[in-house]
């Protein structure tokens, strides 16, 4: 019980940590350099009309910063933002609990959206298209349909999978940007930011080694600096060092291009159980006790990035640069 209570604080105390390090305008948002202009184009037009933003559909690997621009639209716009994630909306009463009570000009924004029920992206076109709502009411035998106009609000919309998103509901989005994987300057720029935020020192070449093991994503870095910060200031250091910083990444089993245990597992296991591939998902899953969903939107991306897995018609394969990084011979 005690264990569990400690386990909550910790989730409570990183939360709360990382809305402290959250950017909370376009200039403190490091990276996605075109998608920042051009919302920020958009975000202007729209208050120049005094009209409601188009809705924002955001697309990309896990935290590359959706959440977090979100936020920060609703705050260029100077409105109120309102939040849900598509898992939790199950029932068309949830939705019109959420769509009543926005204001003229709120932004809306639903995470994981393409987890929404089908029949609920049918109520949503209508409020999206004509801000209007279409429910019904009532027992079997005994319905009726209620419409409830709603105020001009925006919609966005994060996934990590756009994919399965219908046609009908991603059509209804003005503005679809993808974001894309940091270049390690700008991982370094944002480490330094986190630094800064935490009051906690790091050298330069230290914020470069943790930038490079981070994965293209700023969640990790903020995630990779915090545990580090730990090793330094456990060893009673004023700054995170280069030495550190190596030997906490080490003992985090996270390689020098950001491969953790997982990563090197899911590669064994093709290597060594399906002989290089290629294997399908439900295959691989099984063999190494991960979700699909897991497997395809957190550590697939990464890895097809560096060019370690490819996908295939007949399933995953990996690459000879994956045999080469794992000391293998093919």
């Amino acid at each position: 019980m005690k264990e569990s209570i400690l386990k909550n604080y910790d989730l409570l105390d990183d939360q709360a940590m990382d809305n402290t390090i959250r950017p909370e305008t376009m200039e403190e948002y490091i990276g996605q350099t075109d998608v920042k202009e051009n919302i920020k184009i958009f975000v202007e037009a729209a208050k120049m009309r005094n009209e409601a933003l188009d809705h924002v559909l955001l697309y990309g690997p896990p935290g590359l910063g959706k959440t977090t621009l979100a936020f920060i639209i609703a705050r260029e716009l100077g409105s109120n933002i309102k939040t849900a994630s598509g898992p939790s909306i199950e029932k068309s009463g949830d939705l019109a609990a959420i769509l009543s009570t926005l204001e003229p000009g709120d932004v809306l924004f639903i995470d994981e959206i393409h987890r929404m029920p089908k029949y609920i992206e049918e109520i949503l076109y209508p409020a999206m298209e004509d801000f209007s709502l279409d429910i019904i009411v009532g027992q079997e035998g005994n319905t009726r349909n209620i419409k409830i106009d709603l105020p001009p609000f925006t919609l966005v919309g994060a996934t990590t999978r756009a994919g399965d998103l219908s046609s009908p509901l991603r059509d209804r989005f003005g503005i679809v940007s993808k974001l894309q994987f940091y270049t390690v300057e700008e991982l370094t720029d944002i480490i330094k930011r986190t630094s800064r935020v935490l009051q906690m020192p790091i050298e330069e070449e230290a914020a470069v080694e943790l930038a490079k093991r981070s994965r293209g994503t700023p969640r990790v870095a903020n995630r990779l600096f915090k545990r580090v910060r730990d090793f330094a200031m456990v060893k009673q250091k004023d700054a995170i060092t280069l030495e550190v910083t190596e030997e906490a990444l080490e003992r985090l089993k996270v390689d020098k291009i950001g491969l953790d245990s997982t990563d090197r597992e899911l590669l064994l296991a093709i290597i060594n159980r399906f002989n290089g591939g290629p294997v399908g998902i439900e295959a691989l899953s099984s063999s190494i006790g991960e979700e699909t969903t897991t497997i395809e939107d957190v550590y697939e991306p990464y890895l097809l990035q560096v060019g370690l897995l490819k996908r295939t018609a007949r399933g995953r394969v990996v690459t000879d640069k994956a045999y080469e990084v794992l000391g293998i011979k093919k």
